[in-house]
């Protein structure tokens, strides 16, 4: 199962957190959600030149707030505020509460799977050979300390005839493995020859429960977890 599912959905709960964090009270369920659609679907698309991972909303009684996560903050930002305070404009007048923007920067964008996708993508726009692009992303990636990547790339392939799959992996990336922290990004492309699909799944660290270890491949309890209470002697 592991290797069919949405890898984030499966550790919902686990080790991810949820992109959108809210309560809906009876009959405005379907109403936030379509808006959070149109909300991260905006800001994908008027920054899409800024780098930007993911998008997490989080709303309050009288508040948005929208976590953008991104690689060049100060493209989002602008001089003096004035692009996001521009963004922060157009985001309002697509909702009734109060848009509180927040920026977090993304410290290792070639450990980021959505960057990496659609840096992949971008190549092949610009008709790179895919195992070059591949290859080139994959080496990035673990000099950025990644301990596994894998790509997956499909479509017309060089301007083929007949469309394929072709697939890249280095290192280890356990989708099966919940305490895996499993990143993953994908894009499409539109080229001459047809759409082009890139997947990509990298594996950072594992996430253990506290209080335990990782010993030999197996999860123990850890002795630090505990607190021993020395017994004093009766004289």
């Amino acid at each position: 199962m592991g290797q069919k599912i949405h890898p984030i959905g499966l550790r919902l709960g686990i080790i991810k957190p949820w992109l959108g964090r809210w309560y809906a009270p009876k009959g405005k369920y379907q109403q936030y959600l379509h808006e959070d659609i149109k909300l991260r679907q905006f800001v994908k698309t008027y920054l899409s030149h800024a780098s930007v991972s993911k998008v997490e909303i989080e709303r309050y009684p009288q508040k948005v707030r929208i976590i953008i996560h991104t690689a060049k903050p100060g493209i989002v930002i602008g001089r003096k505020g004035g692009d996001v305070n521009a963004l922060r404009k157009k985001l309002q007048s697509m909702t009734s509460n109060e848009i509180d923007i927040s920026i977090h920067e993304i410290k290792n964008p070639l450990a980021d799977a959505q960057l990496v996708a659609e840096g992949v993508g971008q190549q092949l726009l610009k008709r790179v050979a895919f195992r070059r692009a591949i290859r080139k992303s994959i080496s990035d990636a673990r000099r950025a300390g990644v301990q596994g990547i894998k790509i997956h790339v499909s479509g017309r392939l060089g301007g083929a005839e007949i469309a394929r799959s072709e697939w890249l992996r280095d290192g280890r990336v356990p989708l099966h493995t919940l305490r895996a922290d499993i990143d993953y990004g994908f894009t499409h492309v539109f080229t001459t020859y047809g759409a082009l699909g890139v997947k990509v799944w990298i594996f950072t660290k594992e996430i253990l429960p506290k209080g335990k270890e990782l010993v030999s491949g197996r999860v123990q309890e850890s002795a630090k977890s505990f607190d021993f209470v020395p017994i004093s002697e009766e004289k």
